[in-house]
């Protein structure tokens, strides 16, 4: 395991990027499919989501279930570590509303 000076240094290394912040937002509000949840994000490519998505379930952030139907159904969820971020997630959401 990484050892870190600061806690916040490890909190950076697991959401300290542009979309995963999004990701762990959107999740907020529940499961999702893979398809609706890109959509929340506009301008975000598929390579980038597919790797965005892959670190924070190998971070333990969220869980991806695989359903075995035609087309494959895919759905990520937040796990207990990802909703314990949610407090934040919300207070920097409210904070981007403040006008300069």
């Amino acid at each position: 395991m990484k050892k870190y000076a600061c806690p916040l240094q490890r909190t950076m290394d697991l959401i300290g990027t542009k979309w995963k912040p999004q990701v762990l937002f959107h999740l907020l509000e529940g499961p999702q499919r893979s398809g609706v949840l890109q959509q929340t994000m506009p301008g975000i490519s598929n390579k980038m989501f597919t790797q965005t998505v892959r670190e924070l379930e190998q971070d333990h952030l969220l869980t991806r279930t695989v359903y075995p139907v035609v087309p494959p159904h895919v759905e990520y969820e937040l796990t207990a570590l990802g909703q314990s971020i949610k407090l934040i997630l919300c207070e920097l959401d409210e904070w981007g509303k403040l006008e300069e």
